[in-house]
């Protein structure tokens, strides 16, 4: 059997240096000989997300402005790692803490995932944190964050709804509900 063509980058161009990701034009080179200009963005340090379980069940989500989108989403906690080497549960663990006000010593992996893979290398690991402490949020000075626990029912109609939307908040529950609470079959 022969192997299949493929396309190929033959040139990459910085076009911006943001401080969160980079973006560059790629030119790629097609099967068939022919060339195209592809938007590429480099996500620097990768991220990490948490999905905070009370002890009655319920799921924690946070309400923040996302520009991208000019609206508030719900979403679960979530942010960069501070370093390429940092281990995404310590930014897990700190994303929880800074944007409900919670901690866990009780926090689980749960998937990984690439959020756009058409043009962004974004790379998301997605936590379970239990045993819940509260505390006092420790926001940015640019958040403004409102936290509110949902029933996974409430959380499940809202993803159907098409009201949450947020890729790693609809994974997030989403996996939660298939690997803990179905029992990952």
């Amino acid at each position: 059997m022969a192997e299949k063509e493929y396309v190929k980058r033959i040139n990459r161009r910085l076009v911006h240096a943001g401080s969160i990701v980079d973006v560059y034009s790629d030119t790629m080179e097609l099967p068939d000989g022919n060339t195209q200009e592809w938007d590429f963005v480099s996500h620097r340090t990768g991220a990490a997300c948490v999905l905070p379980v009370l002890d009655d069940g319920r799921i924690v989500l946070v309400h923040q402005y996302r520009p991208a989108l000019n609206r508030m989403t719900w979403e679960v906690p979530a942010g960069c790692r501070d370093s390429l080497d940092e281990p995404t549960i310590v930014s897990a663990s700190r994303e929880l803490t800074e944007e409900t006000g919670y901690s866990s010593d009780d926090i689980t992996f749960l998937i990984s995932l690439k959020t756009t893979v058409a043009f962004c290398d974004e790379a998301i690991d997605v936590y379970l944190a239990r045993n819940l402490k509260p505390g006092k949020q420790q926001l940015d000075e640019a958040e403004v964050i409102d936290v509110k626990p949902w029933t996974m029912e409430e959380a499940l109609q809202e993803i159907y709804a098409g009201n949450i939307q947020d890729s790693k908040t609809v994974a997030a529950i989403l996996a939660y509900e298939t690997k803990v609470l179905l029992g990952d079959k």
